[in-house]
């Protein structure tokens, strides 16, 4: 028996990367999930996001191990969008034990060269958004009477300073401030939250023309490989390595939202090859 069996999990972001990732890897430990995700384009993001084939794949991936999926498109940002998707995805699958709020966008600039749109959308998609998704899930947690797990994705960057991106940290910091907050809240129905601080991940939101330029500007964009950033890359962390996978994110999150974790709540947890130390 798995370590989620009969469990439901609600996550955001969940067509590619990250999200897939962790509907695969609570799938595999017996949760069924209900899935969300933009399936669209944001203006003021410079890489292609997540499309309905995506979602489709993930999809796929989660009914091949025989768990259930109610998968649908909805915009962080819509409070109704969420609240509905959340809704029929309790009403398929009967329950809500956890919520990994994960969807999450990446932009490069200097302040001076923030624009509102920039700084508008990261606020929106990455911390608002944060709190819309709990907001839409928590009712569903409590009327389970079972407890539950909360966990926010943020970022070394909301754990320290970064230049070229203030809007993703301070998104990236606010987070912290909610999740402690919640933890809190919630703590007497027995509903945990915390957050986990990932270094790069290997997934599109690092590897695109957008960021290879931040990382290489002396080279075009479309020249740049991987290779040619992983050295870059590898210079954030302690550790001798350029990127971490998405599972190690998903182990992380698997941890904090089993019995393993049945009595942690409130830690910032960084999976991160010791980004946050050097």
């Amino acid at each position: 028996m798995g370590k989620l069996e009969g469990k439901v999990a609600f996550i955001t972001g969940a067509a590619r990367g990250q999200g897939r990732s962790h509907a695969v890897r609570l799938a595999q430990e017996g949760a069924d999930v209900i899935a969300v995700d933009l399936l669209d384009q944001v203006g003021s993001v410079g890489y292609p996001l997540a499309t309905q084939e995506d979602m489709d794949e993930t999809v796929r991936l989660v009914e091949a191990l025989d768990r259930r999926i109610v998968a649908s498109r909805a915009d962080v940002r819509d409070t109704a969008a969420l609240k509905a998707a959340v809704d029929e995805g309790v009403a398929q699958l009967g329950r809500l034990d956890i919520v990994l709020a994960n969807a999450g966008i990446a932009s490069f600039a200097p302040v001076e060269d923030l624009t509102d749109e920039l700084w508008d959308d990261m606020i929106a998609i990455n911390l608002t958004g944060v709190f819309k998704t709990v907001r839409a899930a928590v009712p569903h947690l409590r009327a389970g009477g079972n407890g539950g797990a909360i966990v926010i994705t943020s970022s070394t960057a909301g754990i320290k300073g970064m230049a070229n991106l203030a809007h993703y940290v301070a998104a990236k910091h606010g987070v912290v401030g909610l999740m402690k907050t919640l933890a809190n809240e919630l703590a007497p129905d027995m509903i945990r939250v915390n957050t986990v601080h990932p270094t790069s991940v290997d997934t599109m939101m690092i590897h695109n023309d957008q960021t290879y330029g931040v990382f290489r500007p002396d080279k075009p964009a479309s020249e740049i490989t991987r290779e040619d950033v992983g050295e870059a890359f590898q210079g954030l962390n302690a550790l001798p390595v350029q990127w971490v996978d998405p599972v190690d994110i998903s182990n992380a999150i698997l941890f904090l939202v089993s019995d393993d974790g049945r009595y942690v709540t409130g830690v910032q947890l960084p999976v991160d090859a010791g980004s946050v130390i050097k």
